[in-house]
């Protein structure tokens, strides 16, 4: 039995509650070491004779990465208060784990050895709006997406799709055109938009924001913003925004005050300034985002700044009434902002949703008391590596995204915003070598996995480009130059996902074994009723796969052809290369 290799804490993602009597648990082995693991549980007042009362509930394995196995229960505690352990049985010998170490026999003197969840209090539940989870976004970079009045064209505009993207030109896209488009979002199927800034800003992506109070002249006015989220709403579309929190742009009126007054400017500490003068190159003298001295670092400690900031959260979704904040470069802000922010803009809005742009490991700010979730760009990489690259197998897809999912509790994987491609990134279709049955792949899977997944704009009509700026090309809007083929795909997948929960976040999901099939990637939602399996051919030769389940007598559903199908005991599902099936049982 391989010891150093078990792992558990009573919190985060080892021990949560998922509601106020539902508590998830989960311990970490040696992958492939143990055969069985059992929670030996009770109630810390509960004894008997002198003995501590206990209980045992068999743990399931649910998922492996390259190193560990992952156990899960979930246990509904009687009195909301539970201290337990973990019975170990790899076959050769059994020990009980516990926060005091190993034990060959369970000791029943004293709770103390056992880890403590002292109560399931109602307020520490991870709690995100309900809605996201059945929300399916559309990324929109409003400059790019469509030009619906040439009168806020800024100086200098190009007609619209004459050139290609640059960091510096612009074409007109504005909010009026957005507007003029709803039918093609309504009709695409999408339920949610993230506008990436529309803050007064100098540049055409509107990071480096010079008024967070007001709309960018070239995007329109207030009224505009104002009725396009009514138009939204009443199409059943939230709208989110993006927040640059963690930095100005270098005409913010405030810095240009400390550039020109220095050490005797009244905002001087509403920056990281190291010295006087203030020098940008060839490094910045004062903290900036990256190294770009346009960008000067906000001081979110300073009560000035933090007060300005939280205004500027209340005041879009008190005055405008928008969905959700998606916050950029949000891990290089403090904690304690978060905490602050989250509270002042919940307080307006409980069910707003708070997203936070963070590409690594987030777990310190999805406890429940900053943000709802973060960008899953984890998730992102290795559908790239699997579907688009091809650096990786089945097999290894399977272990790094059970790696990716055990990161964080379940009631925060049903929120996390599932991107493949974005802004900041090539686009998918360039990912995928301009192999639209590779793309439709991709699609397959982000709209039947768990999360909330989202889609860039133009991507669904065969939109194409490489690293920014290559991937903020203006929008296609004659038909006859979309792929439309690749639009009615998405639409459907869009549909199947709203008709049916199991393909969003209901039900248990389970990867089947990569060794099953090398090329074939399956998984699994159940509910304990109906089974959805989705199967995607990695492999370029048509394959048979035949289903590890045994069907007989039950009635097997081809969602995506709706072909009702007779179970049997080994039903095969043949397969062309790059194929997929979507089936319900």
């Amino acid at each position: 039995m391989f010891k150093e290799a078990v792992y558990h804490r009573p919190k985060e993602n080892y021990a949560y509650a998922c509601t106020e009597k539902e508590l998830h648990i989960r311990i970490r082995t040696k992958k492939n070491d143990m055969k069985e693991v059992t929670l030996l549980h009770g109630d810390p007042y509960e004894w008997e004779d002198g003995k501590w009362k206990t209980k045992t509930s068999p743990m399931i394995k649910s998922g492996s990465d390259q190193l560990f196995d992952y156990w899960f229960i979930s246990i509904a505690p009687p009195f909301r208060r539970l201290r337990y352990g973990f019975i170990l049985n790899d076959g050769k010998e059994s020990v009980c784990y516990t926060e005091k170490g190993f034990y060959n026999e369970a000791p029943m003197d004293d709770t103390a050895y056992y880890f403590c969840f002292p109560y399931l209090n109602n307020v520490d539940v991870f709690r995100a709006p309900d809605w996201v989870k059945n929300t399916v976004w559309y990324q929109i970079f409003p400059e790019r997406f469509a030009n619906g009045n040439s009168e806020n064209d800024p100086e200098g505009a190009l007609p619209w799709g004459s050139a290609e993207p640059s960091r510096t030109n612009f074409f007109g896209g504005d909010l009026e055109g957005v507007i003029q488009h709803i039918d093609h979002l309504k009709e695409l199927g999408i339920s949610g938009i993230y506008f990436t800034p529309i803050f007064k800003a100098y540049s055409n992506h509107k990071y480096d924001t010079i008024d967070y109070m007001e709309i960018d002249p070239q995007f329109g006015t207030k009224e505009t913003f104002k009725k396009m989220v009514e138009i939204c709403h009443e199409n059943g579309i939230k709208v989110m925004l993006d927040a640059v929190f963690n930095h100005s742009g270098f005409y913010f009126p405030q810095f240009q005050d400390v550039l020109e007054n220095g050490e005797n400017s009244r905002f001087k500490n509403w920056f990281h300034i190291r010295e006087f003068p203030i020098v940008t190159e060839p490094i910045p003298n004062y903290d900036t985002f990256a190294f770009t001295e346009l960008m000067p670092k906000l001081n979110t400690e300073h009560p000035e700044v933090k007060e300005y900031l939280l205004e500027v959260g209340r005041y879009w979704v008190r005055e405008f009434n928008i969905d959700g904040w998606r916050l950029d470069v949000a891990n290089e802000v403090d904690h304690a902002f978060w905490r602050e922010f989250r509270k002042e803009v919940k307080a307006i809005k409980p069910e707003l949703y708070i997203l936070g742009e963070i590409w690594h490991d987030s777990m310190p700010w999805l406890r429940g008391d900053q943000f709802d979730a973060v960008m899953n760009y984890p998730f992102t990489t290795n559908i790239l590596n699997l579907f688009a690259k091809e650096t990786i197998s089945v097999n290894e897809f399977i272990e790094n995204m059970s790696h990716v999912i055990h990161m964080y509790p379940q009631n925060v994987n049903e929120v996390a915003f599932n991107l493949v491609d974005s802004h900041d990134t090539p686009r998918i279709l360039t990912e995928c070598g301009e192999d639209v049955d590779r793309l439709k792949q991709v699609y397959s899977l982000l709209l039947t996995f768990i999360g909330t997944p989202c889609i860039y704009y133009g991507d669904e009509v065969g939109l194409n480009g490489e690293q920014d700026p290559g991937c903020r090309k203006c929008m296609e809007w004659d038909l006859e130059k979309q792929n439309r083929d690749l639009f009615a795909h998405v639409q459907k997948l869009i549909a199947l996902r709203q008709e049916n929960p199991l393909l969003a976040n209901e039900g248990q999901l389970s990867f089947i074994p990569g060794e099953y099939h090398e090329t074939c990637l399956a998984y699994t939602k159940s509910n304990g009723e109906r089974t959805a399996v989705v199967i995607l051919n990695t492999g370029n030769n048509t394959v048979d796969y035949v289903l590890p389940f045994n069907l007989s007598g039950k009635s097997v559903r081809n969602l995506w052809t709706k072909e009702e199908i007779s179970g049997t005991d080994k039903l095969s599902i043949q397969l062309p290369s790059k194929g997929f099936a979507i089936l319900e049982f």
